[in-house]
């Protein structure tokens, strides 16, 4: 029976310089492979050109470097282009580099498929497969970076995790990932242009502030009202606004960063006064800004895109109380998209 090889990148810089003193080899030999796996995003270890042939023939016998093929791209008429990327096991996800004229994003994913049921969003129709390694994360922004600078002449700017599936369900390998792609021997990134978005999930909200993360964090907000937010996010009735306003107080208080709102405001759902209202009470809480986000239908089902005359009251009643508001555009509406929402979206 064949043993499955465990891919190399699993493994830290510490571990793999023990790996190859067991071998007989020098330490110094996991640093130079690790450059290589991170730093240099080796795809095979005959990318390796200073490692031995010997010592490149010991590590393909041994491990297996599992890196993500782009499969297909997209560009859109605006310029977003969006990946389907494929994992070493044939499942697929997406990511999206989004370009402005200051900057370009890129839209990772987290998980193939999504183990919640937000009703308007199409990833949460596929069910849920398994959690994404920090490696596969890493490659997705690796693979945008190459994008913008082979598409707008400029690295990668900014980094959102708001793809295929719930980060804060998937913590470690996000944190890990995020590790890497800070760090000097990955890409190098200030976690002030890391943002990570999710439903709201209290504790670990809160887990997040403890262990003294310092990328930006987004909430899929959508109502702040709980009978309409479990509506449009039916999990969301284990975490009620109550709970989840409290995590955020904690989240502020230990971090001392805003929290961004993300909120879509749909015909005859949550575009009136009432919700405005309640929008604008919860925004008192902590210091934050919202994203009134355009709707792109996943169908011609109930969610539909509310009229400009609602988003404009929306943005009047925020601005009055003294909040900050942007409205994001739909993206890249010429090509197919099941990650979530393509927005215009900003760190």
């Amino acid at each position: 029976m064949q043993i499955e090889k465990k891919d190399i990148r699993a493994l830290s810089k510490e571990q793999l310089r023990d790996f190859f003193i067991a071998q007989g080899d020098k330490a110094f030999r996991g640093n130079q492979v690790y450059e290589w796996l991170w730093s240099k995003g080796a795809h095979s270890f005959d990318d390796m050109t200073n490692v031995a042939k010997a010592t490149r023939g010991m590590l393909e016998a041994n491990f297996v470097i599992n890196h993500i093929k782009v499969d297909t791209m997209q560009r859109s008429e605006d310029g977003t282009v969006k990946n389907a990327v494929r994992l070493h096991d044939g499942l697929v996800v997406e990511s999206v580099l989004i370009p402005t004229n200051t900057r370009t994003t890129a839209c990772v994913s987290s998980q193939v498929g999504c183990s919640l049921d937000c009703n308007f969003c199409a990833t949460a129709r596929l069910k849920r497969m398994r959690n994404l390694e920090p490696a596969e994360i890493y490659d997705q922004v690796v693979a945008i970076d190459k994008e913008s600078r082979l598409y707008y002449n400029h690295p990668l700017s900014n980094i959102v995790f708001m793809g295929m599936g719930e980060p804060l369900m998937n913590y470690n390998n996000v944190l890990k990932a995020i590790e890497m792609i800070t760090s000097t021997e990955g890409l190098g990134m200030s976690p002030k242009r890391i943002m990570v978005s999710t439903s709201g999930v209290p504790k670990m909200i809160k887990k997040l502030a403890d262990d003294d993360v310092k990328f930006k964090l987004a909430v899929s907000l959508h109502s702040a009202i709980d009978e309409i937010r479990a509506r449009i996010m039916p999990f969301s009735q284990n975490f009620p606004l109550a709970d989840l306003r409290e995590s955020l107080e904690y989240w502020y208080r230990k971090t001392k960063s805003k929290v961004s709102y993300e909120y879509v405001v749909w015909k005859d759902i949550n575009d009136n006064k009432e919700s405005i209202d309640a929008l604008v009470k919860f925004c008192k809480y902590v210091p934050c800004k919202v994203n009134l986000i355009e709707y792109n239908p996943i169908d011609d089902g109930e969610f539909q895109q509310a009229s400009e005359e609602s988003i404009n009251a929306y943005i009047k009643a925020l601005e009055n109380s003294g909040i900050v508001v942007k409205v994001r555009r739909s993206r890249g509406k010429d090509i197919d998209a099941a990650c979530g929402q393509l927005a215009n979206k900003e760190v």
